[in-house]
């Protein structure tokens, strides 16, 4: 196996100069880079992980901390994620917090500070002030996505402005009659998110004029099943049913599309249904969704991380609000008369 003194004397550059090109090191010229790694290519040279480490002081690998992986989203997240390091040559280390507080505990003050992980990505996680400043300590870039975290460059939508625009929609189209399935308590602690498209749902109806009835609002937990039972509930009941439902997951909104269904109720003819997220299955259940591109912010929050650990002269920028766009399908249509 050839090596890199080899790749140095075919390249015409120094062996440092070999060592800072493959390991993405700001400070080579473009020219120069190229002319490395065709000959690295040439010769069938594989950089030294851990040479490369010792190097460089970084072990190219980037720790990516999530409260939930069995959901949709969050894979989603996670796929772009993956994707955006592989382009960059770095390697991924998955916490995945489901479990207690001791689990968050263990992993931000052991896993995280045993110097395996250059950098730190969290996504739909609330830092504490205690966590950030353990990982700035020891000089891990850390990127969040979900919401504001203080002295992190963070990726955030606006949950109001999404509930809202969603609910807006089916105002538009009529209804006046809107049950809302939200998220349930021990889904608001990062961020609230529930809470937050729950207010975007009400101030729509306040600016239209009409009131958010509590019994129009059902708690579920971000699952097919959980809103399938909300919205058994909200349209089996006997009198005051909906005309229409915003549910905050397309998850639960395609629950709510199989609960009408079973009830006898056509979608949209005797029901109109809105979520959130534009999910791989809201095509084919004809969703009509708020898409808020969870693969898109896994590689936005890759890029800021670059920026990062190839830090320049200038200051970093802000990271930029996160995009959302109404995709209207057919689970919404006009109320019945």
């Amino acid at each position: 196996m050839a090596g890199i003194e080899e790749v140095a004397r075919l390249a015409g550059v120094s062996t440092a100069t070999v060592s800072r090109a493959l390991s993405g090191n700001v400070h080579v010229s473009p020219a120069t880079r190229s002319k490395v790694e065709a000959a690295a290519l040439e010769l069938d040279y594989v950089v030294s992980s851990n040479a490369s480490s010792l190097a460089s002081g970084r072990t190219r690998n980037v720790a990516v901390v999530v409260p939930f992986l069995a959901r949709w989203f969050f894979s989603s997240v996670l796929e772009g994620v993956q994707s955006a390091l592989l382009r960059h040559g770095y390697d991924l280390t998955l916490y995945n917090l489901s479990g207690d507080a001791d689990e968050r505990h263990s992993v931000f003050e052991h896993f995280l500070l045993r110097q395996r992980v250059d950098a730190v990505i969290a996504i739909s996680l609330e830092l504490t002030e205690a966590e950030v400043k353990r990982l700035h300590t020891l000089a891990k870039p850390l990127v969040g996505i979900g919401g504001p975290i203080s002295g992190v460059r963070t990726l955030s939508i606006d949950d109001t402005l999404i509930a809202r625009l969603a609910t807006e929609h089916l105002i538009s189209l009529g209804h006046t009659e809107i049950a809302h399935i939200g998220g349930s308590p021990e889904f608001d602690l990062d961020f609230h998110m529930s809470t937050n498209r729950r207010l975007g749902y009400e101030s729509a109806l306040e600016a239209a004029g009409l009131a958010a009835d509590p019994a129009s609002f059902a708690p579920a937990n971000f699952t097919i099943h959980g809103g399938y039972r909300a919205a058994k509930q909200l349209l089996g009941a006997p009198q005051g049913r909906p005309t229409a439902v915003f549910a905050s997951s397309d998850e639960m909104a395609i629950g709510a599309i199989l609960a009408a269904r079973d009830l006898g109720l056509v979608v949209p003819r005797d029901v109109s249904i809105v979520g959130v997220d534009d999910h791989d299955l809201s095509d084919f259940f004809g969703l009509t969704t708020v898409a808020q591109f969870p693969r898109g912010q896994g590689e936005m929050a890759v890029e800021i991380l670059m920026e990062e650990l190839k830090p320049t002269t200038d200051a970093a920028p802000a990271a930029p609000a996160l995009p959302y766009e109404l995709i209207v399908r057919s689970s919404t249509a006009v109320p019945p008369a």
